[in-house]
């Protein structure tokens, strides 16, 4: 697994803070990592956008990339067309992951808002990107209530383009979980059809860099670099 997409079930859920985790606990292994975001949106010129935050928390080892900013936080597609910017193509994504991948052991490509969501004036979303680039998808989901539902649909939609989930973290684990998300731990890989991969704590994002480094193998499976259990 050279090449892993992650996208979420949704905005603002952790994908951000996940990435980060995976690139911290694979570069502690000795793996270099490049995290590539292919459309930043509503972040203006000059402005950290999400890589920089991968970078501030994983740390300057890692190697960030970014393919097209637009000013607006919509989706891709949209932004683009309101400030009269070119759209992003699946195989525009593709070819750059794959040229990241001849330099680096993994690379992480984080998506824009969901699955579905629309990249250019033709429909193409992060989906086609991955099936383009044969690679597996991560999905990052909330951990309460509705997101079984969110997860079948994403994981379906991977189904229906022949494209590998390679599992499901949560993204924002609560200190303090209802019994919907103590459920979820066992129902979420059934609606995904893939295993569970790890639970990001909630807030991990406000850690100090180097305690976030240091923590982020224990909420990821062994096949993200980690060593939580379940």
């Amino acid at each position: 697994m050279s090449v892993l997409f992650i996208t979420g079930t949704g905005t603002e859920i952790g994908k951000t803070v996940t990435t980060a985790a995976i690139a911290a606990a694979e570069s502690a292994r000795g793996r270099s990592v490049a995290v590539l975001k292919p459309a930043q949106t509503g972040v203006a010129p000059g402005e950290p956008g999400d890589v920089a935050e991968v970078a501030r928390l994983a740390g300057s080892g890692v190697t960030t990339a970014e393919l097209a900013r637009y000013p607006e936080p919509l989706a891709p597609d949209t932004a683009a067309r309101r400030a009269g910017m070119p759209t992003l193509r699946p195989y525009e994504i593709a070819e750059a992951a794959a040229k990241l991948a001849t330099e680096h052991d993994l690379v992480l490509v984080e998506g824009a808002g969901g699955l579905l969501v629309r990249f250019d004036e033709a429909g193409a979303t992060l989906a086609d990107a991955a099936r383009a680039a044969g690679a597996p998808m991560l999905v990052v989901a909330q951990a309460g209530l509705g997101t079984l539902n969110s997860t079948a649909l994403t994981a379906l939609a991977l189904r229906t383009m022949d494209i590998a989930c390679a599992g499901v973290v949560v993204g924002s684990w609560p200190a303090e979980p209802d019994l919907a998300s103590r459920c979820n731990l066992e129902d979420l890989p059934r609606s995904a059809g893939a295993p569970l991969l790890g639970l990001v704590p909630a807030g991990s994002g406000a850690l100090p860099p180097a305690r976030f480094r240091a923590e982020a193998a224990s909420w990821l499976a062994p096949r993200l670099g980690g060593t939580w259990q379940g």
